[in-house]
């Protein structure tokens, strides 16, 4: 089989099938490129992870998980390497032979097309073309001389002119039989040409052709062959760098691992110290005894409702203590089965991840044994009150409590002139006091569950309003509607346009209303009875049912618990230096009291309109949703009380702006690059949130530990479904990076923020100069408008230019996407 012999009439076959295999070179060019790119995005990613993982500080005790990490992070480091090399190998190698293997088969095609026309040309030409031409002619000239012989015969028979028809007639016959002798040979080589190009010429074509063709199918199996042993994951260098890290991982050793902390860190014999009464408490009291439980006319109402207390405690106590029991024997009967089973999987060498998963039973568990071990405890200090309280109790059963001690003078006087009725006021303020006291403490350190107890007893009205757990503080009208869903939601809230007024926000009969909570002569009250405080006034409705007004109807049935994620008290932050002014406050350096965080704290001002102060807060509301490494974070809200704050992450570097001006003498074109790829991860982080920033710019952005680029300044930002807003007005809009569409018809989509991602981007290669110079805004708008754009900054590289540009389209579906610039600069940072 074979080309010459069995394709002779397939031309049109043969160009089909180089075409084909066209196509198929440039697919497999195609995927050999995306492979080198994948390759080196992959090599960066690795190298990129290696350099952003924080360096550990050296520990004061050997660690052999510590020891093992660092050995993995140093060979996916030597892996992104090999990597990056195999990638170039790949583009060097493989996919420029490829290249080359195209070219060369476009050149075949054209060279057979070419030769395959002559070919056919030249055949035709001998066999057709000129048979076809002498046919003509010796048909004329037949015609010819019969006509001359016609006419010589007239002659002859007329007897006049015979002569000078002969010679005509001898004329015409000579033409006709060397026209003959001419078509004969024409005939003769043309059979010759039509067998030698059958037999021969066209075959030779053909064969050639096939030759070529098995040539360049050799030289693209050795290209594939090559391919796949460069791009193979089991080269020796790889294999290698997997064994490294595999190694690391053996070397770990769990029963090793903290023996060395155990010994830096032992703790010294010392004696525990001992709870005793403090004695010097008593040296200026009038003889009270150490120990011991007063019994008097005093102490007796207080410590008969303590015992009582303590009573109702201990019996619940119990109760919970016994159900946990029957649990934790369920629990340890299925700690066992699960010990079992990780014992017969390590005998089985089944997944490793199965240990792993049986972890947060096993911490399940730990848990609830914890558990039970503080309600023992409990149970014991409780029982020794009781007892404590008990025997002093019987011993007083059978007498009335004696009066106390008497009082030296001066006293004496006094005491004589309070009444019995000051004095019952003054014993039941005292229990109550007593009540209070240790309901508080023992609350804070009660860990048993939520059993009833006398705990339970004291009102949550007594708290302060802003520990209600419906108590939202300052939020905005709108945020508060939001919250409210179904009937009978409430909350209260801070009044934004008169602060230290209180409105009581609720949803009823598919209508949100709000109430303003009045206060007058000491008591708060909406139409009915006045309390002393707005939480015993909520109680009082919640509980009763009583309508809010008459003429509303509205009860309140639930309460709108605040996100407590995000809720800080005012003095939770302390307020530090200030860091500058923003559009609604100052803002300040702080610390975070919990655990001494860093935190800038955005400071609202008390006397803005109520419309700002929703403005500010919904910065805060946007930036609850999100977490990015190139967004800045949220920690927390005081709405509490005036003036709000919003306390984020402190980003060290301050604005970008500012940045770029202070170290525009030190930056690099790479570290520029950086910055570019992060502003553009972080916007396309938005984009797929939907969020419309409004206002992004150099001055809006925040430079972190590590020259980490953070989008922040979401004041103006708006969430929207479909992803564009739509605004009126030009009041306080950025004109200079502002998109046309933005500032001809309020039309706010991400597509905008791209275009003031271009203009952002221009900042940052003409290191913090203002957009449009010498322009004022108006004339920078009207340029725009023009078809103007700015000229490319002196550092900035023609390839970010042209990112600048496509970012710059009037039309804003011509404008690229957030992920396509991010993909695209870190293309070419890492040129």
């Amino acid at each position: 089989m074979g080309f010459g012999r069995d394709l002779r009439n397939s031309h049109e076959g043969l160009l089909k099938l180089q075409d084909w295999e066209l196509k198929l070179l440039e697919t497999v060019k195609r995927f050999m490129t995306l492979r080198v790119k994948s390759d080196k995005e992959y090599a960066a990613l690795l190298l990129s992870m290696t350099q952003q993982t924080e360096k550990q500080e050296a520990a004061d005790y050997i660690s052999t998980v510590s020891k093992s990490w660092s050995q993995v992070i140093r060979q996916t480091e030597a892996l992104g390497r090999v990597m990056r090399r195999h990638a170039d190998d790949l583009n060097s190698g493989p996919l420029h032979r490829l290249a080359t293997l195209i070219r060369d088969k476009q050149q075949v095609k054209k060279s057979y097309q070419s030769l395959h026309q002559q070919l056919e040309s030249h055949n035709l030409k001998v066999t057709r073309s000129d048979l076809e031409k002498l046919k003509t002619t010796y048909r004329q000239l037949s015609r010819d001389a019969n006509s001359a012989k016609e006419k010589y015969k007239e002659a002859l028979a007329k007897g006049r002119e015979a002569e000078r028809a002969r010679e005509r007639y001898d004329k015409a016959t000579a033409k006709l039989h060397n026209l003959h002798n001419q078509y004969v040979l024409a005939v003769c080589g043309a059979r010759t040409q039509q067998d030698e190009h059958r037999r021969c010429a066209a075959p030779t074509l053909l064969d050639a052709l096939q030759r070529m063709q098995e040539d360049m199918t050799l030289a693209l199996k050795s290209i594939l062959e090559e391919y796949c042993e460069i791009s193979s994951l089991l080269t020796e260098d790889i294999v290698k760098v997997h064994q490294e890290i595999s190694s690391a991982v053996h070397q770990i050793d769990p029963l090793a691992e903290y023996q060395h902390f155990i010994e830096a860190y032992r703790s010294p014999e010392m004696p525990e110290a001992s709870v005793e009464f403090d004695p010097s408490l008593v040296e200026e009291t009038d003889n009270l005894p150490t120990n011991e439980i007063l019994w008097n006319t005093l102490t007796a109402d207080s410590l008969q409702a303590i015992n009582v207390f303590v009573s109702i405690r201990w019996t619940s106590t119990t109760d919970e203590l016994t159900l946990t029991q029957q649990n934790l024997r369920t629990k340890e009967t299925l700690a066992d089965e699960l010990d079992a089973k990780i014992q017969t999987s390590q005998e089985n060498a089944e997944k490793k991840s199965d240990c792993v998963l049986l972890l947060s039973q096993k911490l399940s568990l730990l848990e609830l044994r914890q558990t039970v071990q503080s309600l023992r405890g409990s149970e014991a200090r409780l029982f020794s009150q009781k007892a404590l309280l008990d025997s002093k109790m019987a011993a007083a059963a059978t007498a009335p409590p004696p009066a106390p001690p008497p009082l030296a003078p001066p006293y004496e006087d006094d005491a004589h002139s309070v009444s019995s009725t000051d004095k019952m006021k003054e014993k039941s303020s005292r229990f109550d006091t007593l009540r209070h006291s240790l309901a508080g403490i023992i609350r804070s350190k009660a860990t048993l569950g939520s059993s009833t107890s006398f705990f339970d007893v004291i009102p949550t009205s007594e708290r302060p309003l802003a520990d209600q757990e419906w108590y939202h503080g300052a939020i905005p009208r709108t945020e508060a509607q939001e919250l409210l869903r179904q009937q009978g939601d409430f909350l209260v809230r801070e009044s934004h346009g008169k602060p230290g007024e209180y409105v009581l926000s609720v949803f009823s009969d598919e209508q949100r209303r709000h109430f303003i909570i009045q206060y007058a002569d000491g008591q708060y009250r909406f139409e009915g009875t006045g309390f002393s405080t707005i939480p015993q006034l909520i109680e009082h409705h919640f509980n009763t049912k009583q309508v809010i007004t008459k003429k509303s109807g509205v009860v309140l049935l639930n309460a709108v618990v605040k996100d407590k994620k995000w809720i800080l008290n005012h003095e939770d932050v302390t307020l530090g230096e200030l860091l500058g002014k923003g559009n609604f406050g100052e803002v300040f350096k702080g610390t975070l009291q919990r655990d001494k965080t860093p935190v800038a704290v955005k400071t609202c001002k008390e006397d803005l309109p109520p419309e700002l102060k929703i403005r500010f807060l919904s910065e805060a509301r946007i930036l609850k949703q999100y977490d990015h490494p190139n967004i800045v974070k949220l920690i927390g809200v005081c709405t509490q009380r005036q003036p709000i704050y919003i306390v984020m992450e402190l980003v060290p570097g301050g604005d970008f702006l500012s940045f770029l001006r202070k170290k525009k003498d030190e930056l690099k074109t790479k570290q520029l690059l950086r910055f570019a790829v992060d502003a553009a991860a972080g916007m396309a982080y938005l984009e797929d949130k939907n969020c419309i920033h409004r206002d992004l710019a150099a001055r809006n952005c925040l430079v972190g530990d590590g020259s980490v680029l953070k989008i922040s300044d979401f004041g103006m930002s708006r969430q929207e479904d479909d992803g564009v807003y739509s605004s009126s007005g030009l009041k306080q809009i950025p004109i200079k990076w502002t998109a046309p569409e933005a500032l001809n018809y309020g039309r706010y989509s991400s597509e905008s923020d791209v275009w003031s991602y271009g203009i952002l981007l221009w900042e940052t290669f003409s290191l913090g100069v203002c957009p449009y110079p010498g322009m004022t805004n108006q004339q920078a708008r009207e340029q725009v408008e023009k078809g103007y754009r700015m000229a490319c900054p002196q550092r900035c590289p023609d390839d970010v230019y042209k990112v600048m540009q496509r970012c710059w389209q009037y039309s804003p579906e011509d404008r690229p996407k957030f992920s396509e610039l991010q993909r695209d600069l870190a293309a070419i940072k890492r040129k």
